[in-house]
């Protein structure tokens, strides 16, 4: 099948590791595409909740496909979210085209676009850590409460409902804090001058432009591979807002992503990820 040719991509909160994760949608959308450059921008493989040792072999296809995109040449940057906040000790490795960063700029048509997870303005995160992570031992519950009931839903001949999204549209603070979220990444990359400023964190997909009294930029959101399955895409001086449930064509009965269900010990899970860095090394070498 023809993949579909993108000059860059967005990706973030994909929480591999994770009951909520939709892998097999990843895995279909990411090999329906050729990009030029990628941005993994945090939260992409759910290192607080390792401790399940929950690791599907579609989730451990993903990390292959983003690596044999690399061993091609293809820059990923990967930025830092919280949830896979113990790479942040690794922030400047470089290995071929695959960098680690906290934050990055990337020019784009001449203009700058400003790109970061986004938990930086997150006050939970900064002050209470602790809760934060009960919070998202709590929302994986919820998500996979929901997947049940959605099954029972389909059963039944009805569609399917989004328990988490019907909670924060009904909690005005959740809202607020979204609205504040937009803002505030908006506020700060008018003042240093960015035309575009790219966050995740939030699993809130939107590309809007926000205006203040001192200027505009376009923020944008990727979304997330737990409830939206969004993808930020650029091409040709132009960013998109992909969305999974929308493509007719890139579905997960049109490609090779029907694999059995297997589960790995943590410590599998970390020698199957080395060897894919080893082989990635060993490329680069000759």
């Amino acid at each position: 099948m023809k993949k579909r040719p993108v000059d860059l991509v967005v990706i973030s909160d994909v929480h591999l590791g994770t009951y909520g994760c939709h892998a097999k949608e990843l895995l279909a959308y990411m090999k329906s595409i050729k990009p030029k450059q990628v941005v993994l921008n945090g939260d992409i493989i759910d290192i607080w909740q390792f401790n399940k040792r929950y690791w599907p072999k579609s989730h451990m296809k993903v990390v292959k496909l983003l690596m044999q995109w690399i061993s091609k040449g293809i820059r990923v940057h990967y930025i830092t979210g919280n949830h896979d906040e113990m790479l942040r000790k690794f922030v400047g490795f470089k290995l071929g085209s695959f960098s680690i960063s906290n934050k990055i700029v990337l020019p784009l048509h001449g203009k700058k676009a400003w790109m970061f997870h986004g938990d930086v303005f997150d006050v939970t995160m900064q002050h209470s850590k602790w809760i934060a992570k009960l919070g998202a031992m709590g929302y994986d519950s919820l998500i996979l409460l929901n997947r049940f009931v959605n099954f029972i839903s389909k059963k039944m001949g009805k569609g399917p409902v989004s328990m988490s999204k019907k909670i924060k549209n009904g909690v005005k603070s959740a809202i607020k804090f979204i609205g504040d979220f937009e803002q505030t990444a908006a506020d700060i990359a008018i003042e240093k001058n960015f035309q575009y400023v790219v966050c995740g964190h939030i699993h809130q997909p939107q590309i809007r432009t926000i205006t203040t009294e001192k200027g505009a930029v376009v923020y944008l959101n990727s979304g997330d591979w737990v409830e939206n399955l969004t993808a930020l895409e650029y091409h040709r001086g132009k960013w998109k807002l992909y969305q999974y449930s929308e493509d007719v064509n890139t579905q997960v009965d049109k490609y090779d992503v029907k694999d059995p269900l297997e589960d790995l010990e943590k410590n599998a899970l970390f020698e199957s990820l080395m060897e894919e860095f080893n082989n990635l090394e060993e490329s680069n070498s000759y």
